[in-house]
């Protein structure tokens, strides 16, 4: 075989990362190793993976083609080494969220899973969707939860659990205990809501279609507990998940504000890349996720 293991690491490492020496130090490696290593696997099969531009390393066409299969390859043989070694789960599991899914799902999936495979080397990332899904796709990630919807070549979408939003604002304010309110009402209403480009804006909008042009967002913020602060303060409507406002509507801080006319319901899904060899550990989450389906 001309080419070793190692190489591929140094490889996909300078793909993440475009540039040789933070590649380096992932592995521990000196620059002078790492940049052996590749230009000894350029030259061996006389090839060009990167595209120098300026400090950067940019994929060429051919790294780009090749990189999903080396993805998979160097996956499948730290699966084998942890299956030699004995090991239950093998290697480690990236995760990426939505702010909803990370905050309020993922991180107590993630101590059930811990309590269940103590060696479990887990980390989680939590951004919104559109960034979500181009790391899954870019395999800075082994698998993505999310709120929205996305449509990415590279990507398997996989329906996962049933989530909905609700309208909610603070006690005092004069929608507060109304059993029904109006379009004309919302349309009356300050709103504060998610950026473009998260989940549950995306939900919103749909919901809200027909009425979008009306409405005054007066404030768009990327987090959710800034959110429920706002409209605590008074300062409009919020429109979040209802998973995210079960502590605050017990406390009686927050309460929802009825809108059966427009339809907030939507999915969650997990994106894998297609090309993504399943380890245990990511054939283990993937059970785990099953078991938090309802």
């Amino acid at each position: 075989m001309r080419y070793t293991l190692r190489q591929l690491q140094v490889f996909l490492a300078t793909a993440r990362l475009e540039n040789i020496s933070r590649a380096a130090d992932t592995l521990a490696m000196s620059q002078s190793a790492a940049s052996g290593s590749l230009k000894e696997l350029e030259q061996q099969f006389d090839v060009q993976l990167f595209d120098r531009v300026g400090k950067r390393l940019q994929l060429s066409e051919l790294g780009r083609e090749i990189r999903p299969q080396a993805e998979k390859l160097l996956a499948q043989a730290q699966s084998l080494e942890a299956a030699l070694a004995g090991a239950e789960i093998p290697g480690s599991l990236r995760l990426g969220a939505t702010l909803t899914v990370g905050n309020y799902l993922t991180v107590l999936m993630i101590a059930d899973f811990r309590e269940r495979h103590a060696g479990a080397d887990l980390s989680l990332h939590v951004a919104n969707t559109s960034e979500i899904a181009a790391m899954v796709a870019d395999f800075e990630l082994d698998i993505g939860m999310i709120e929205g919807e996305v449509n990415h070549p590279c990507l398997q979408t996989r329906h996962w659990r049933e989530d909905e939003l609700q309208v909610f604002a603070a006690p005092g304010h004069p929608l507060a205990g109304k059993r029904k309110v109006s379009d004309a009402q919302l349309r009356e209403q300050k709103w504060i809501v998610r950026e473009p480009g998260s989940g549950t804006r995306q939900t919103f909008d749909r919901a809200m279609h027909g009425l979008l042009p009306d409405l005054e967002i007066s404030i768009e913020l990327q987090h959710t507990e800034a959110i429920k602060r706002a409209v605590e303060a008074g300062l409009g409507l919020g429109c979040l998940s209802r998973i995210s406002l079960q502590e605050a509507f017990k406390r009686g801080s927050l309460v929802p504000v009825h809108v059966p006319q427009r339809d907030f319901r939507r999915q969650l899904n997990l994106i894998i890349h297609r090309d993504k060899f399943h380890g245990a550990a990511l054939q283990q989450w993937l059970a785990l996720c099953e078991q938090y389906s309802d």
